[in-house]
């Protein structure tokens, strides 16, 4: 029904626009014009094409932005309104002066159009800063939520913004994390990042090239699969030289934390107070712990540095060595774990075949 009235609504305006259009030409046309009528008809007739078109066009728009909508949680609906009456707000004390400005007649028409564009920038910018912070801003809204009141006891901390750099998006992994649900808050990705990242796939060199195409087709598929939590930051830092310091200073305006897997940006994020996630020390903490009894199925690759032994890998590339392993190269088998070691290079496992184990 509501579509329906929304194309009669522009077909209606666009036939009275051109039944009435007529009597804005010029008087020497309309004194040449002997049926003014059936002139205005067909005006209104064309008017009322134009309409339907148009009708037609706000219809799917509204039909594409109600199901926008109703995609959004509750949360995002209220701090996303509140940021657009904020915007608003601002919008209509910042332009307030301009109207008070002698402006020739000439010229009048800079005042209503700066307004309007004014007002459509501060909305947007109010609805993308309620995007970033929308639990700031429903706590302002609701101090008394439980929320609020476990944020205040210290009991719970805030979710906070996560800022991807370079490194983290060509290494891809940053696409599992946010599918399985364990990465909170919005990701955001600078543009300065973004001009590193195609820098990188413009490279001469084809393994640049390669990874930096990688890295865009990873943010692509994140930002096409989360599109309300992957927002581009256009804050930049001329001052600045380099890409890492300027990651560091943003991490640092908006509390957020750093997402690399950069070992040195981690150090220097660290040391200056800003909160970083590796996802390298996390492959390095959930990698799982096999003890002396447990069970691997293990295919056997090569062999080993000793008589009889052979080797094989787990899916995180920890290597396992296995004692009389040497006549299973190539097949899979069932090994038992006798001992594991730690070394500079990385975790080194010991087992044995299953079999041999029950035959002794």
């Amino acid at each position: 029904m509501l579509d329906a009235l929304i194309v009669f609504s522009f077909v209606l305006a666009g036939a009275g626009i051109g039944f009435y259009s007529v009597d804005l030409l010029p008087e020497r046309i309309l004194q040449q014009v002997t049926n003014l009528e059936g002139l205005s008809a067909v005006t209104a007739g064309f008017g009322a094409l134009v309409g339907t078109v148009l009708g037609i066009a706000m219809q799917t728009s509204y039909q594409r932005l109600e199901r926008q909508i109703r995609e959004l949680s509750p949360e995002q609906l209220l701090t996303r309104a509140v940021g657009l009456v904020l915007g608003l707000l601002v919008a209509d004390l910042m332009l307030v002066p301009l109207f008070l400005l002698p402006i020739p007649g000439e010229v009048s028409f800079l005042k209503p159009m700066t307004a309007v564009l004014g007002s459509v920038l501060f909305a947007v910018s109010g609805m993308n800063l309620a995007d970033t912070h929308g639990r700031s801003l429903l706590r302002l809204i609701n101090p008394n939520s439980v929320e609020s009141m476990l944020i205040a006891e210290g009991t719970l901390k805030p979710t906070t913004s996560k800022i991807l750099d370079t490194s983290c998006i060509i290494d891809g992994r940053i696409e599992g994390l946010l599918e399985t649900g364990f990465l909170e808050g919005q990701i955001l990705v600078p543009q300065f990042v973004l001009q590193e990242l195609q820098q990188v796939a413009d490279a001469s060199n084809d393994q640049k090239r390669v990874r930096g195409r990688r890295g865009l087709d990873v943010l692509n598929r994140v930002r096409e699969s989360y599109p309300n939590r992957v927002l581009i930051s256009s804050e930049d830092y001329d001052d600045l030289p380099g890409v890492d310091a300027k990651l560091v200073r943003l991490a640092q305006e908006l509390n957020a934390v750093l997402l690399t897997n950069d070992y040195n940006l981690n150090k220097v994020a660290s040391f200056q107070s800003v909160n970083v996630l590796n996802i390298n020390d996390l492959a390095q903490a959930i990698r799982p712990a096999y003890l002396p009894g447990d069970d691997i199925d293990l295919k056997i690759m090569k062999e080993g540095k000793e008589p009889a032994q052979g080797v094989g890998y787990l899916n995180d590339g920890t290597m396992v060595v296995v004692e009389e392993g040497r006549d299973y190269i190539g097949e899979e088998l069932e090994v038992v774990v006798t001992g594991s070691l730690q070394t500079s290079a990385g975790r080194m496992i010991f087992a044995r075949p299953k079999t041999s184990m029950v035959t002794s």
